[in-house]
């Protein structure tokens, strides 16, 4: 079969055995715009000229590393720097971000021979994660000194977020198979800078015909040409029949061509979508006394426990996405004070009607309280704390909240009929379930509750789309002993998908992000004074 350039950027090759592609995403790039309020004047006839340093974090280690410079605006106390930070964005990593403010008074790059004026901390989650992706904060780092306020803004790179829907068929095409008609499938080509192709596409294989109808596909245009509209398509020279009054080998046709932007986890968040994260933790005896060392409960004065390493690392990512930083955290599997009930659904901080704890460590203190009031019990029931956020994020299917349930447990599920309902239940809620299993088991069902190899269901009805991700918390134990490395890792591991998952769920509900709020403009600034 000759290929057929149809929309200036193709190039289609053979007919033959379908291979799948796998296909990299590149990470998204957020674009960090610095401005400050208020510095210290640091010079005697003149005001500060000041110039802000980005220092980041690399994952496992607590260096910093200077990332840029943005340039030196003189004179002012007030600057609005022109030069931008892009940085790779990672939802799944916690990524520490340092801003040095200095009053430049020479031509030195040396930072030691200029006033330093103050400093702030934070990570990218926080800035994307604030309304409007706008965060603002004071700067410190001088003691008995305000060193005024630093205004950090994230934007996502726009480059190349379109996305193109395409439809082909065939007609006529030749048969290649003795005993019966080919069995078709298109691959394309993006043609490079430098003349070369790469492929970037197969569609799936039509079998026995002359005349497929390929099913509708959704490339990026940034895998299709790299963004470049230009690009053209040839038809491959080395294809073309040898034999007497060749003409071709039939035809191809778009039959849809749609070009459409694709919108990102970011854009929700920049909208206004607040995350909403659960806690829930294990509490059946098969942990082990809590007073004992043996116990994956064991109360270290030194060290944190497997669940405390755990929670900390996952929530520490999430906090940065919920405003208010108040977190529902409950225990299952345990029997309560004052009569002994058992119950798979109660409030760690010992509220029912209010279990919201203020921030990771408000989570982690309940957490250490529970500890030394209820009684390790049993048995191993999921399905009471996956219906609990399920009520919650059935009450709100507009996008504009999502729920992050993460499940800390050691053992065999007990009701595992009852989970995989209440699963597949609410894989059509807007809801992400994390499970980290701690302790030496066997997880097998929670493998099996993963659903990436094959699709959860129950009593003959699949889950809409795949809302959990398990890990053992065993394969992320540092035996150096470096566990910044290790939780940075789990973190990142368990967080991977839940971009993915929250797309997914807002793509088939048809649901866009809100516009991102107009920037913040203060009282009497210029853009407000009526002229």
């Amino acid at each position: 079969m000759s290929s057929v350039s149809s929309c200036g950027f193709l190039n289609m090759a053979t007919i033959g055995d379908f291979d799948p592609l796998n296909a990299t995403i590149p990470a998204t790039k957020v674009e960090i715009t610095v401005s400050c309020r208020n510095l210290l004047d640091r010079d005697t006839f003149s005001k500060s000229d000041p110039i802000c340093v980005l220092y980041t974090q690399g994952i496992g280690n607590k260096e910093w590393r200077e990332f840029g410079r943005t340039e030196v605006i003189d004179n002012t106390l007030n600057p609005d720097f022109v030069r931008k930070f892009i940085l790779d964005y990672f939802f799944e990593e916690r990524q520490n971000l340092k801003f040095d403010l200095y009053d430049v008074d020479s031509k030195s790059t040396n930072l030691s021979k200029h006033d330093f004026l103050g400093q702030a901390c934070c990570t990218l989650g926080e800035v994307v994660g604030s309304l409007g992706g706008r965060m603002e904060k004071a700067l410190g780092g001088i003691p008995g000194k305000k060193c005024g306020t630093i205004i950090v803004k994230a934007e996502e790179l726009s480059n190349c977020r379109e996305s193109v829907m395409m439809q082909f068929c065939g007609n006529k095409l030749d048969k290649k198979d003795f005993f019966g008609k080919s069995d078709p499938f298109l691959v394309f080509y993006r043609s490079n800078e430098d003349g070369t192709f790469t492929i970037c596409h197969k569609t799936e294989v039509v079998k026995n015909t002359l005349n497929p109808v390929w099913q509708a596909f959704k490339i990026s245009v940034r895998a299709l040409c790299n963004g470049d509209y230009d690009r053209y398509g040839v038809i491959n020279p080395k294809k073309k029949g040898k034999k007497k009054k060749y003409l071709n080998s039939g035809t191809v046709t778009l039959l849809s061509f749609l070009v459409d932007t694709e919108v990102t986890f970011l854009d929700f968040i920049k909208g206004g979508t607040q995350i909403n994260f659960t806690v829930a933790i294990d509490f059946t005896a098969s942990n082990g006394n809590p007073a004992q060392p043996t116990s994956l409960h064991y109360m270290n004065p030194y060290q944190l426990n497997t669940y405390a390493m755990a929670l900390k690392a996952v929530g520490e990512i999430i906090q940065d996405y919920d405003s208010d930083k108040m977190f529902p955290a409950l225990g299952f599997g345990a029997k309560l004070p004052p009569d002994g009930r058992i119950s798979h659904e109660f409030a760690l901080n010992g509220n029912p009607q209010n279990p919201y704890c203020n921030g990771i460590d408000g989570v982690m203190e309940a957490y250490y309280q529970s500890l030394k009031s209820v009684q390790l019990y049993g048995p191993t029931n999921f399905s009471p704390v996956i219906n609990h956020v399920a009520r919650y994020a059935a009450s709100v299917k507009d996008g504009s909240q999502y729920f992050i349930l993460l499940i800390i447990t050691d053992g065999v599920i007990s009701d595992m009929a009852q989970t995989k309902e209440s699963i597949v239940n609410a894989a059509s809620l807007p809801m992400s379930i994390i499970i980290v299993g701690v302790g030496p088991a066997e997880f097998d069902a929670m493998i099996e509750l993963d659903g990436d190899e094959v699709r959860i269901s129950s009593r003959g009805r699949y889950a809409e789309r795949d809302i959990v991700q398990f890990v053992p918390f065993r394969d992320y134990i540092d035996r150096t002993g470096n566990h910044v490395l290790s939780m940075a890792r789990l973190a990142k591991d368990v967080l991977a998908e839940i971009p993915d998952q929250f797309l997914s769920y807002m793509r088939t509900r048809g649901i866009k992000p809100s516009p991102a709020p107009p920037p913040y403009t203060p009282p009497g600034h210029p853009l407000q004074t009526q002229i």
